[in-house]
């Protein structure tokens, strides 16, 4: 009798996984696997007599808004709505992928040796703040081809007493060309490596040549472990006298 109960349960059990399996997704395991989408724009190399700057930098890891902080590619739909291509993920979160390809710019314009994410230099004389504030494709009729638009907000910090040096905006645009997801990412590509490359030639531009403020105790505080990139980042924000800075 108990062999006979066992066996009913398990064709219950047999039954019931193949009526889930066949319900639209597989409820049972993982699902199904999307396409991942790598965005590492191509930087054309510096030309050979681009004058060299002596100071180091810092990269921070950009500050992304909430629905931008993702792997996932957004869109924009007409009505103004945020949403995601399905299926369709990028190789890692925004974050990482828009402060990788600063590194690349800077490293490609051959015109800065010292230059490290923030979280891997242990002292620098200047510190890059970026802020995504747009970085998706915008639908202006649904099902249409979509704009493709990139924003950048950056901040030119000195490291030595954390005070904001000069500031600008960049939007770069494409044309995605046709509606699908492969486009859509290669037009973000092109749009992010041309915002990056107006970033890095401004910085490159813009930083004094002579550090404001360096010192050897200057330096010291600096490179303190205790300061990560969050607490850099909201000081730098407040300015050097925990005032507002101007934005």
């Amino acid at each position: 009798m108990m062999d006979r109960r066992l066996l009913l349960t398990g064709a219950a059990a047999l039954t019931l996984s193949a009526s889930l399996s066949g319900c639209g997704g597989n409820l049972l395991g993982p699902p199904d696997a999307g396409t991942l989408y790598p965005v590492r724009p191509e930087f054309a190399p510096a030309p050979a007599a681009s004058a060299k700057v002596a100071w180091s930098l810092a990269v921070l890891r950009p500050d992304v808004p909430g629905g931008l902080d993702s792997d996932r590619i957004a869109l924009l739909q007409p009505d103004g709505s945020m949403d995601y291509y399905a299926k369709a993920t990028y190789p890692d979160r925004l974050p990482a992928i828009v402060q990788r390809a600063l590194l690349a710019g800077f490293e490609a314009s051959g015109r800065i040796d010292k230059v490290a994410r923030e979280e891997d230099a242990l002292q620098a004389d200047y510190n890059l703040l970026v802020e995504v504030r747009d970085f998706q494709a915008v639908y202006a009729a649904r099902d249409g081809v979509p704009d493709i638009v990139v924003t950048l907000n950056a901040k030119l910090a000195a490291s030595h007493g954390r005070r904001i040096l000069a500031v600008t905006a960049v939007t770069q645009k494409a044309d995605a060309g046709t509606n699908n997801t492969g486009a859509a990412v290669g037009a973000l590509r092109q749009a992010l490596g041309a915002a990056v490359t107006q970033v890095v030639n401004w910085t490159l531009e813009t930083a004094p040549a002579t550090v404001p403020g360096a010192s050897a105790g200057a330096a010291a505080e600096t490179a303190s472990p205790g300061r990560n990139g969050e607490q850099l980042l909201h000081d730098v924000s407040r300015g050097p006298g925990g005032e507002a800075a101007p934005q």
